[in-house]
């Protein structure tokens, strides 16, 4: 007989840290902010699309942006819109409301823009006719399922920090002997190689001689957290698929496909968010 099911314990959360101080940079002001106050450059042009904060930092060490016709060269800079900004010379539109779609990625793709080595990615999968998307998070090149893709930067990275708890659930298809009271033990944390991993609920669904399935529950996401995690238990993943990331699902998506959350659906999901 499979082994029962465990009753999963919650993940604990992490604290919010804080930043450092900034500089104001003060621009034209043409109405009403969206914002209260002023706000770092790099979330309100996360917020417009443009990209992540990291890949924003990035930019403007790279001089690619520009207030006023004057380079910016430090991301602490503080706006209160986005008026005068320019990305590798064209002004930026200002920020749409959030979208979010759930994307059931295939195996064999990149979660990236592109390839130099020429493999399929993401973008290459998706349909025509979609908005300018980002990926929340990455799964690696052979891992398939849940990939939520936004429009809003501040969005992806609310959806990304260990702070702010969102569960991402996998199913691990492995090579190899575990038990339960093996995997039971991760609920306290794990550490391989050098890299400590925070709480993981996993339950042996079911095993075949010595193939078996196994469903995961984590908040971190680390690189390749699963395989490393399950390679330390002694176990070779053969296939991996996320099958959830908070409260959405993979369901109706066959591979390939793309299906957006309505917008009731994700206000009340934001308003969970810290």
């Amino acid at each position: 007989m499979p082994p029962q099911r465990t009753k999963r314990a919650p993940v604990p959360r992490r604290p919010h840290r804080g930043g450092g101080p900034s500089q104001i940079v003060r621009g034209p002001k043409p109405g009403p902010s969206r914002d209260e106050g002023p706000q770092r450059i790099a979330k309100l042009l996360a917020r417009a699309g443009i990209a992540s904060r990291r890949d924003i930092e990035k930019m403007i060490g790279e001089g690619r942006i520009a207030l006023n016709g004057g380079t910016l060269t430090t991301p602490a800079t503080l706006l209160e819109t986005l008026q005068g900004v320019t990305v590798d010379g064209q002004p930026v539109k200002p920020p749409t409301a959030a979208r979010l779609f759930r994307f059931n990625k295939p195996q064999n793709t990149l979660t990236a823009t592109r390839d130099p080595g020429g493999r399929p990615t993401i973008y290459d999968k998706l349909p025509a006719g979609l908005p300018r998307l980002m990926p929340v998070g990455r799964l690696d090149f052979m891992t398939e399922g849940l990939l939520l893709l936004t429009n809003d930067g501040e969005l992806k990275r609310q959806l990304e920090l260990p702070s702010t708890g969102v569960v991402r659930t996998y199913r691990a298809r492995a090579f190899g002997a575990v038990t339960q009271a093996q995997l039971e033990e991760l609920a306290e944390g794990v550490t391989v190689e050098g890299m400590r991993y925070g709480s993981i609920n996993a339950n042996l669904e079911r095993r075949t001689g010595r193939n078996c399935w196994i469903e995961m529950a984590l908040t971190e996401g680390k690189n390749r957290e699963v395989r490393r995690v399950l390679a330390h238990l002694g176990l070779q993943v053969s296939r991996l698929i996320r099958t959830s990331y908070g409260p959405f699902t993979l369901e109706g998506l066959d591979s390939g496909d793309v299906a957006e959350i309505q917008r009731e659906e994700l206000f009340q999901f934001k308003r969970t968010l810290k």
